[in-house]
């Protein structure tokens, strides 16, 4: 803005920062913003190329700048404008550093930041507690809406292999069976490199090998049976009469003095 405005600002009672409101008459488009430098030549103004966007504001055409006073920002809301800002790792941590360089948002304009070399541009979808709120030294909440233009991927469920199921009138059992599949395969090696020790990996199993268990003719669905191989109890045998027949401390004691010394 030119020091001319700065002049008039300053014999008013205005509070700071400073923030303004930007309206272009012929399309009735408003916006808000805050003020870089004074040094602007007489009767001219400089916006950002989004901003003019935002108006719809073409070089050269005519704006009103008006003082106001907005708000602390405490809830805003974006849409990004192309899938592309998905590939961002943190984008909230992103649009906090590039909303230092803004002094305040209003509902309904897009926005556009700068990262990686590549511009991204977000709409503001909602602004709390107003329309049009500063965002200078505050604490915002930011949340996200699905970006413009975004699908979301289908998602395929695979189906597991069902079990092969055998049924009759007396039993039903369920085969698992995996011939090619055996577990610690292969061969080792040893620090000190000698062979001493390595067994080579194991035959592979025959099918007619695989003795099948004994089946569970009482099954039914929905009861688990536990069964457990009981070990068989060792006979008890009689107790021996002699160990009745013991008394603690009896005997015979021996005595280091012979009774046949000689004086």
């Amino acid at each position: 803005m030119p020091p001319s405005a700065l002049d008039q600002l300053s014999r008013l009672n205005i509070t700071y920062p400073m923030l303004f409101k930007l309206t272009n008459k012929n399309s009735d488009r408003m916006t808000h913003c805050g003020v870089l430098e004074f040094v602007a030549d007489e009767g001219i103004c400089y916006l950002p190329h989004w901003m003019m966007q935002n108006l719809l504001l073409e070089e050269g055409g005519l704006v009103q700048v008006e003082s106001v006073n907005l708000m602390v920002a405490t809830y805003s809301k974006f849409q990004p404008q192309s899938p592309d800002f998905l590939d961002i790792t943190n984008p909230k941590a992103v649009l906090e550093n590039a909303l230092r360089n803004f002094a305040c948002l209003t509902t309904g304009d897009v926005i556009a930041i700068n990262y990686n070399e590549k511009i991204y541009e977000l709409r503001v979808m909602e602004t709390k507690p107003d329309k049009a709120v500063s965002i200078i030294e505050c604490d915002m909440n930011v949340d996200f809406d699905a970006p413009l233009g975004y699908k979301e991927p289908e998602r395929h469920m695979q189906r597991p292999e069902e079990p092969t199921v055998c049924s009759d009138e007396h039993h039903t059992t369920l085969q698992y069976y995996d011939y090619n599949s055996h577990a610690f395969t292969g061969s080792g090696n040893r620090l000190d490199g000698k062979k001493k020790g390595i067994e080579p990996s194991p035959a592979p199993l025959d099918p007619s090998d695989i003795k099948r268990g004994i089946p569970n003719y009482d099954f039914k669905i929905g009861r688990i049976t536990f069964i457990r191989n009981s070990r068989q109890q060792p006979r008890k045998t009689e107790p021996d009469d002699t160990a009745n027949n013991f008394i603690a401390f009896s005997g015979e004691g021996q005595s280091l003095r012979k009774k046949d010394r000689k004086p």
